[in-house]
């Protein structure tokens, strides 16, 4: 192709490509070259996962790219229509849900079964964002109390589903706006006493599998065979990995199908029996440049509801990394929260590529945005 010719094509795709965000981008690719990596050993008899898998990348490699061309000031507008069908949605999940593996958390539409509660992954920190922005300059303490009621509304419904790891992403990510728009720290500290004071009544309120997953941590060689199972065996092949892990596809636990769910929220066992240390050092570090170009983003921000949103959408990132890497270790309860851009999946990939679209508009567009 002549110079001319290409130099043309390039001005034409040049206003599609550059509303990515460079280093954000950089580094998405990599954790889903990752994911494609320790998927396809993870995969190994399953057929047809890293076809899924790909289709899953380019669903949100689309989505990312649409919402990374809506403006911040769109996304106000749309902030508290999106909450209220997300409440409105979950409603119809505790009247009228489809329950499966004793949950309530789908909703049959006919023609598709959706799962309200992802959308509440988004819509609350963004209707959040969009409260304290209208309130900016005037906040009282009152103020707090109703964008917290704003926050525990939505995540009830989710946890009385019950889905806790979504309810938990859903509080940290709603707590960050909270926080980031200006909390004091007494008042978070009363918060922290008052919620270490509700703890006999939270654990009354749970379910038996709830309680039984807690002592599991405590304990899992209570019931070695059963649901001490997940823990035992996900630490059993991330202590086999060692220093340098056994080998790509040479996992010996994934394999022999010592691992449940090693595919979706258990790949980081498969991960660490076969790169080791070194390999889970790497993931770590990937991981930390995600989450600091969030929060470069989020402190670049021109406004108070781009930089709450860009503070969630990062907590979001980090809750999802450490509450999975924690559970898979052992350090934390199983409750079900898959590893970001690693894990096979087409819900929270699409969620994840929309949270990652949010973040390059308000980059691409933080000198168009009034403050």
């Amino acid at each position: 192709m002549p110079i001319n010719e290409r130099r043309s094509l390039w001005r034409r795709m040049r206003p599609y490509v550059t509303v990515f965000d460079g280093p954000l981008m950089l580094v998405i690719v990599l954790l889903l070259a990752t994911s494609l990596v320790a998927l396809y050993s993870a995969s190994i008899g399953i057929p047809g996962k890293i076809e899924d898998q790909l289709r899953n990348i380019a669903m949100s490699f689309l989505v990312m790219w649409f919402v990374a061309n809506i403006s911040p000031q769109n996304m106000m507008r749309i902030a508290l229509p999106a909450y209220v069908v997300t409440l409105s949605l979950l409603l119809a999940v505790a009247l009228f849900g489809t329950i499966k593996l004793g949950a309530r958390r789908w909703l049959n539409l006919g023609f598709v079964q959706i799962q309200p509660s992802e959308f509440a992954k988004i819509a609350v920190p963004l209707m959040l964002a969009w409260y304290f922005q209208q309130r900016h300059g005037h906040m009282r303490w009152h103020a707090y109390i109703l964008g917290a009621v704003l926050l525990l509304v939505p995540v009830f419904l989710i946890a009385r589903q019950p889905d806790l790891g979504t309810a938990l992403l859903v509080v940290a990510a709603g707590a960050c706006v909270i926080f980031l728009a200006g909390l004091a720290w007494r008042a978070i500290l009363a918060l922290v006493v008052m919620g270490a004071a509700c703890l006999p009544v939270a654990w009354s309120m749970m379910h038996d599998y709830q309680r039984e997953r807690i002592m599991t941590l405590i304990d899992p060689t209570s019931d070695p065979l059963g649901k001490g199972f997940h823990i035992l065996q996900s630490t059993i092949a991330i202590g086999s990995g060692g220093v340098t892990g056994k080998g790509w596809t040479q996992g010996t636990q994934a394999h022999l199908e010592f691992i449940p769910e090693r595919t979706t929220d258990f790949i980081f066992a498969v991960y660490s029996e076969e790169f080791g240390l070194v390999g889970n050092l790497v993931l770590m570090f990937l991981y930390l440049l995600l989450i600091g170009r969030g929060l470069m983003i989020a402190s670049g921000a021109p406004n108070l509801f781009t930089r709450l949103l860009a503070g969630a959408i990062t907590m979001i990132f980090f809750t999802y990394a450490f509450v999975n890497m924690g559970m898979v270790s052992g350090i934390l309860p199983v409750v079900g929260v898959p590893l970001p851009f690693i894990s096979y999946g087409g819900t929270a990939l699409l969620t994840l590529g929309l949270a990652s679209g949010i973040l390059m508009s308000i980059q691409r567009h933080r000198k168009l945005v009034q403050t």
